[in-house]
């Protein structure tokens, strides 16, 4: 069979991508075997996987390849969020460009619509997962909107309401005028923003005198319904019981006194507005103060500001300053940096606003949430970055608003009759039901009932994913839900921690009194090169399936794993994913190797053409068990990138660039079956390590490497055997006796025809036994002799405490190779001052992990040794 130049990933891809699925490879059913269960966090419905769902889909799958190579039954549930107000928004769009307007319609119209965006766009999502080689149980997919997980939602709801953690009331809220819903605390987004801070004076009622406060919101001003001054401020004792005219509509307001006021900021006096901020909120019910509620749901005016009614806020800030200079109320502006929240969904500045809506008292469910994690039966990873903010806002949690004013979702199972009183339940008959037991207790019956229009908050059904995919709400104790939940790890992004992760471990304490994972991996934040957040608005986040199609799946998940460790933020550049396709092409070009050799197998038993070659197999098979024990701790570890860092190596550097060199037949030679027959095996076990990271391309070479009755997919990992340090010690040696004496050719300008003699001078001779025929062979050496050397044209190498005499055969140029050494010598000293200032430095030290700080260390010592090496050569040189 004739191999293509290059690796050609797009039919690999296909081709096992089919294979697979018609197997069933991935399809998983309980058993007498131990469940290894991930859910995906499900990505919204309304659009394309971005490179953070890249890396996080990645992670999973190597975790749930490599645990269904090691023998679990693996199960990974796929799905999708409906996305509540980013999906509607899309729709409204998309109803808006076809020239319909949602309030044209009625609910079940705009429904129907919604369903069949989802239908249309929610397909693209799973074929980027699949595109990506993500082994997930296709036949278990699911939607946060399914007929079973709609009713689960509604069932919580109803258990909680009834529990008294649930309840309606008229709070302050973050309001999104954009999309014109509630929004909860955790969805608002605060930045730093340029202002202008203004200096506004309010004329005192019966005086002369202004008191002036400063705001960085003006349009506010027309909802005040006090000045706030605090009651030890001697500047304003005087002002008990006054009163002043709110500024162009001349309303009387009370001066009110409040230890809240800070008197060291601003000008001390506070203008208090009571429907526009949470804590002018607060005072207003302390001392009984109007709500004037200025702004419409949409960011204009109402009617009751009086002025400007029906103009946007933002233009209304413009002209107000302009019209209060021209009534001598302003006094000056200043330019300010100040943070604004602004809606995680639509973007848009949110506004606090007085509202009523649905609430989840937070402070019961919290606690054993944070017990589980504090008491370490949930782990995080990395934990010393992430638990302290888990551990924050467990601690400080505030009730959770649930409702949001839109029609895509669950709807909230409750009922109002035109009494005034609510009724929470699955149906309207059980809410009549209700209605009628309560009207028999009072004697008042209700004429008619209404359903509450609003949704539920999009994180309120996704808090019960891991239990309710597997329907464990809504038939509690099935056999699936038994044997999957708990699930065994949560991948997910470290930006959904409170929306998702700690309400998940709070919803799995209240209805299945278990945590729902053992373990959870945050994984970094995905940026550009210039440290920005991939979003499509900066149209810095490239498009999935076009990288795919450029580089192959196997390329884009090594180029974003590489660079990828747990939880720390990744810089994105496409050269990771040209790396990942080179290392494709040095796989495909060691199978090309291996397979010439097949014409070369010499028909024996044993070997011995090649009986010189054996070292490099008992080299190789030690050290691959040394990698497959370092592989199986950073995977144990939750350390992915470290594990494919370390079969990298393995792969590009011992397998093909030393261990393929030294076995390969010299020309017309022929090679051993035995030996061939081990690099065949040494290939297969490197391809089967590689398979979770990249499983297309191990899985087509494997097959093309020789006939195989079974797949990488499903092949059962053996466990490593002991490895002998001596042995890998050698090897080590071997390869640095290879390196120093082809550089020292290469100094010499020696052509690798030219042929040399080598002299070894060394107490510990036996160390070179069995090598010594591969040193010959990798580097063109007539022979190897042990002693001093007293040629004096040999070029001088020092390996710690062994010296090598390289004789050139020739005169050659000791100027140049001098002046060669010199300057490498330079260069090796000042990069050796640069690593020793870091290590003398005892805050790196004292704070970087113990492995980095080795890292330096082995550097330190590394280079050391090639000064050494350098020095001594340039004494020989005289």
């Amino acid at each position: 069979m004739e191999l293509s130049k290059n690796y050609l990933p797009a039919q690999t891809e296909i081709k096992w991508n089919s294979a697979w699925k018609e197997k069933k490879y991935f399809e998983s059913k309980p058993d007498n075997r131990q469940p290894y269960t991930i859910v995906i966090p499900p990505p919204n419905v309304t659009g394309v996987l971005h490179m953070g769902h890249t890396l996080n889909e990645t992670v999973q799958d190597i975790l749930v390849r490599r645990a269904r190579m090691s023998g679990y039954n693996a199960c990974w549930v796929p799905g999708s969020d409906h996305a509540s107000i980013a999906t509607e928004a899309k729709v409204v769009q998309m109803l808006k460009e076809n020239g319909i307007d949602k309030n044209a319609l009625t609910r079940e119209e705009f429904l129907k619509y919604a369903f069949e965006w989802k239908e249309k766009y929610g397909g693209i999502i799973y074929n980027q997962i699949e595109r990506l080689g993500c082994s997930v149980d296709w036949s278990r997919v699911t939607f946060t909107m399914d007929d079973h997980y709609y009713k689960a939602v509604i069932k919580v709801f109803i258990d909680l309401y009834n529990k008294g953690l649930i309840y309606r009331g008229a709070r302050m809220i973050n309001w999104d005028p954009v999309a014109k819903t509630a929004l909860s605390d955790e969805e608002v987004e605060y930045r730093e923003v340029q202002s202008k801070l203004y200096y506004v004076q309010y004329k005192l009622i019966g005086s002369d005198g202004y008191v002036t406060i400063a705001t960085t919101r003006p349009e506010t001003i027309l909802g005040d319904t006090a000045i706030c001054v605090n009651p030890t401020d001697e500047r304003y004792t005087h002002l008990k019981n006054a009163k002043v005219y709110v500024p162009l509509i001349n309303k009387e307001i009370p001066v009110i006194f409040d230890e809240y006021v800070d008197k060291e900021f601003g000008t001390g006096c506070l203008k208090v507005t009571p429907a526009h901020d949470i804590n002018d909120y607060n005072l207003g019910l302390k001392h009984n103060l109007e709500v004037v509620d200025t702004l419409n749901d949409d960011g204009t005016m109402s009617k009751a500001a009086q002025l400007y009614v029906g103009e946007d806020r933002f233009e209304v800030r413009r002209k107000i300053a302009l019209d209060l200079e021209a009534a001598g109320h302003m006094v000056k502006t200043e330019d300010i940096t100040n943070k604004n929240g602004f809606s995680q969904r639509s973007n848009a500045v949110v506004e606090p606003k007085i509202s009523t809506q649905w609430f989840v008292k937070m402070k019961e469910l919290a606690e054993p949430a944070l017990k589980a994690v504090v008491e370490g039966d949930i782990s995080i990873h990395p934990g010393d970055k992430f638990l302290a903010t888990y551990k924050y806002w467990l601690e400080n949690v505030k009730d959770w608003c649930i409702s949001r004013q839109l029609w895509w979702g669950q709807r909230i199972p409750a009922w109002y009759d035109d009494l005034g009183n609510v009724y929470v339940a699955q149906t309207e008959k059980e809410a009549w039901i209700q209605a009628r037991r309560k009207a028999r207790k009072q004697g008042n019956y209700p004429g008619k009932m209404t359903q509450d229009k609003d949704v539920l908050d999009t994180w309120f059904s996704s808090w019960l994913w891991p239990m309710e995919v597997f329907k464990g709400i809504t038939d509690p104790g099935n056999e699936e839900a038994t044997y999957y939940y708990p699930t065994s790890v949560l991948v997910t992004g470290q930006d959904i921690i409170f929306f998702w992760v700690a309400r998940m471990v709070m919803a799995g304490l209240q209805y299945e009194n278990q945590i729902p994972f053992k373990d959870v991996y945050f994984t970094g934040m995905v940026r550009d090169k210039l440290g920005r957040k991939m979003s499509k608005s900066l149209g810095n986040s490239p498009d999935l399936l076009e990288l795919i199609d450029k580089y192959g799946a196997d390329a884009v998940r090594f180029g974003i794993m590489i660079s990828a460790p747990a939880g720390n933020d990744l810089l994105f550049d496409e050269s990771s994913l040209e790396q990942g396709r080179n290392f494709n092409n040095k796989l495909w070009n060691a199978l090309k190797l291996v397979k010439m050799w097949e014409a070369k197998i010499e028909d024996e038993s044993e070997p011995t053409v090649q009986s010189n070659n054996l070292f490099a197999v008992q080299w190789f098979e030690n050290r691959l068990n040394q990698a497959k024990r370092e592989i199986a701790q950073l995977h144990d570890q939750f350390r992915l990138s470290e594990g494919l860092k370390t079969l990298y190596s393995l792969i590009w550097d011992d397998f093909c660039s030393w261990y393929l060199e030294w076995v390969k037949p010299g020309y017309e030679e022929n090679i051993s079956k035995h030996i061939y027959d081990k690099t065949v095996y040494f290939f297969e076990e490197l391809l089967h390590l590689l398979h979770p990271y990249m499983p297309f391309i191990s899985e087509e070479i494997y097959h093309l490497l020789k006939d195989q009755n079974d797949d990488l997919a499903v092949k059962q990992l053996a466990a490593p055997q002991e490895s002998d340090a001596a042995v890998i010690a050698q090897g080590e040696l071997l390869k640095k006796v290879i390196s120093s004496i082809r550089d020292a050719r290469n100094k010499s300008n020696l052509k690798p025809k030219e042929s040399i003699t080598v002299s070894i001078q060394t107490n510990e001779a036996d160390k070179y036994q069995g090598i010594e025929h591969i040193i010959c062979k990798q580097v063109n050496a007539e022979t190897i002799l042990f002693g001093e050397n007293k040629d004096s044209n040999a070029v001088v190498v020092t390996l710690e405490t062994d010296k090598l005499f390289i004789g050139m055969n020739k005169e050659i140029d000791k100027e140049a190779l001098k002046a060669e050494l010199l300057k490498d010598l330079e260069y090796q000293q000042k990069f050796l001052e640069s690593v020793q200032k870091k290590l003398s430095n005892e805050k790196f030290v004292q704070n970087a992990k113990p492995e980095i700080v080795d890292v330096e260390r082995k550097k330190q010592s590394d280079c050391e040794a090639r000064i050494k090496t350098i020095e001594e050569s340039l004494k020989g040189l005289g």
